[in-house]
C-alpha cells in the first residue's frame, strides 16, 4: 500500500489501472489553477518552497518521464532510467520565467499521453523499472502508475497551500 502521511494519498497496487485517468483529472484541475486570471502562480511565499508554476512545470516534467520509463521498461527488461534531476530542472528549464497557459496546455497533454501509455499495458504491468537509491530498487510498472498518481495528488495539494 501507498501511504503518504503527509498528503494522506493512500492506495494499493491493484488501483494502478485507475491511475491514468485519475492524473489527467488532477493534472486538469491544475491547469485550471494556472489559468484562473486571478491567482498569482508566479511567487514564492516562502524562498525556499516553489511557486505554483514551478510545481506544475515539476508535474509536466514528472509525467513525461514517467511515461518514458513506462515505455521503456516494455521495451527492455528491467531497465535503470537515469535520474530526472528534479531539483536541478528549476533552474535550468527556467520553471519560474514560463507563460503559465503554456505550462497548463502542457501539463494536461502530458498527463493524456501518460494515460495513454498505461490504457495500454494490458499484461506488462508486472514489468519491472530498477531504481538507484529505493529499497528494494526494483519497482513493478504497477507501483510507478501509483507513484505518478500521487504525485499529482501531493502537488496539487502543494500548489492549492501557494495560491492561498
Amino acid at each position: 500500500m501507498e501511504h503518504c502521511y503527509e498528503c494522506g494519498f493512500e492506495r494499493t497496487l491493484d488501483e494502478a489501472p485507475d491511475s491514468g485517468p485519475a492524473t489527467v483529472q488532477g493534472a486538469t484541475i491544475v491547469a485550471q489553477s494556472l489559468n484562473d486570471p486571478t491567482a498569482d502562480v508566479v511567487s514564492r511565499r516562502e524562498p525556499q518552497t516553489w511557486s505554483a508554476l514551478e510545481y506544475a512545470c515539476h508535474l509536466r516534467d514528472v509525467l513525461l518521464v514517467q511515461r518514458e520509463r513506462v515505455l521503456l521498461a516494455r521495451r527492455a527488461d528491467r531497465p535503470s532510467p537515469p535520474l530526472m534531476g528534479r531539483e536541478e530542472r528549476v533552474e535550468h528549464d527556467g520553471y519560474a520565467e514560463q507563460d503559465p497557459a503554456d505550462v497548463a496546455r502542457q501539463l494536461t497533454d502530458a498527463a493524456r499521453m501518460f494515460s495513454n501509455v498505461l490504457s495500454r499495458l494490458d499484461g506488462d504491468w508486472e514489468r519491472l523499472v530498477v531504481y538507484d537509491g529505493l529499497q528494494p530498487p526494483e519497482r513493478s510498472l504497477r507501483w510507478v502508475a501509483i507513484d505518478t498518481w500521487h504525485e499529482v495528488h501531493h502537488h496539487l495539494r502543494d500548489i492549492k497551500r501557494q495560491m492561498l
